[in-house]
């Protein structure tokens, strides 16, 4: 759980890198434990569907733009 400090870390990080995507702090853990994510770095993507996928780890950003592209083609 971030916590206040953790919650200001993240948003530093956001700002920093000028990230644009939807970012969701996860204070209570619910979010990490529906997606059975385990520590960070980890992506979750949901298709038009709903349809839930987990990544783990480091995503280049030519793999990222992949998966979006075929998010988006879906």
């Amino acid at each position: 759980m971030p916590g206040i400090e953790g919650l200001a870390d993240m948003k530093a990080f956001i700002e920093k890198y000028g990230l644009s995507f939807p970012n969701a702090a996860d204070e209570d853990g619910s979010l990490w434990n529906r997606f059975g994510v385990p520590g960070q770095p980890a992506w979750v993507f949901v298709d038009r569907n709903g349809v839930a996928s987990r990544k783990l780890g480091v995503i280049s950003e030519s793999k990222l733009a992949s998966i979006l592209d075929a998010l988006a083609a879906s």
